[in-house]
């Protein structure tokens, strides 16, 4: 049940969208999700509307012509409070729960804390795959190379802007930036990845480092700290042997020029042109 994802933003956001099953977004005539141990009261703020629950962030209140009827999102969800007109329950890491912190007893399943959303692995050194809940039921996600889950976030990003306890850029590329002298080196300086002439590190403001990667066929020239075709760069000069061969090599080099298109002739009948005649 293993997944991975090519453009993590694009993915997660795709895969927030699915939630439409049970992050339902309606207007007041719209039909109320089903609620357990439903409540009325006099107690509305506006005659019409959704409200929060002033302490519980996963409870809410609708009012129809003042009656009101206590609700509560799924397990695993909140409400989002943003306006009184529409009845949206969302993800939590977009919805700020600080003022109201409590939540429903959970319902937890098998990598699942609870029944809906993005948990990060249970794992704590695994810090690349989290699962992605639906009723209960997961789907376990890797991250593109180099990426951790940020639970804060939702989405896949790099350790330093995960802020993940065991998963700072040390743990996970198991790699530390030199030190430099700050009035002569560079703001970004870049080093080879000792295990792969392929991949290389950028230290950002010279002690954060990012695992970057060249393109097929070419490694990271130490010399001029750029990206460069394998047979350039001496030490890495057989870095590809037994995966491509030398045809292939040339080919990602010196790709063929494609040919040009030949002009279509229009099949459509041309009008005849007048004949002028010259008294």
């Amino acid at each position: 049940m293993t997944s991975s994802i090519l453009l993590p933003c694009c993915f997660l956001l795709a895969a927030a969208a699915s939630f439409a099953d049970v992050a339902f977004a309606g207007r007041p005539n719209r039909q109320p999700p089903p609620t357990s141990d439903a409540e009325t009261s006099d107690q509305c703020p506006e005659p019409n509307g959704y409200f929060a629950d002033a302490e519980q962030c996963d409870k809410y209140y609708e009012c129809v012509n003042g009656k009101i009827t206590e609700k509560l999102c799924p397990d695993g969800m909140v409400f989002n409070d943003y306006s009184s007109e529409y009845e949206k329950c969302d993800l939590p890491f977009n919805i700020d729960c600080k003022s109201r912190p409590k939540l429903q007893q959970p319902q937890p399943s098998e990598h699942c804390p609870r029944k809906h959303g993005y948990f990060a692995h249970e794992e704590k050194n695994i810090c690349d795959r989290f699962y992605y809940c639906v009723d209960g039921k997961y789907n376990m996600i890797t991250c593109p190379n180099g990426l951790v889950y940020n639970e804060n976030a939702g989405i896949c990003s790099w350790p330093d802007e995960a802020k993940r306890k065991g998963c700072t850029s040390e743990d996970v590329f198991q790699f530390e930036c030199p030190k430099v002298d700050e009035a002569t080196g560079l703001t970004h300086p870049r080093y080879a990845d000792p295990e792969d002439c392929q991949y290389f590190y950028v230290c950002i403001n010279g002690n954060i480092p990012r695992r970057n990667g060249c393109k097929l066929g070419q490694v990271f020239d130490e010399v001029s700290k750029q990206c460069n075709w394998a047979r350039h760069v001496p030490e890495c000069a057989d870095w590809y042997k037994g995966r491509l061969t030398p045809d292939q090599l040339a080919e990602l080099e010196n790709p063929p020029t494609p040919k040009p298109k030949g002009t279509k002739v229009s099949k459509r009948k041309h009008r005849p042109q007048p004949v002028v005649v010259e008294e």
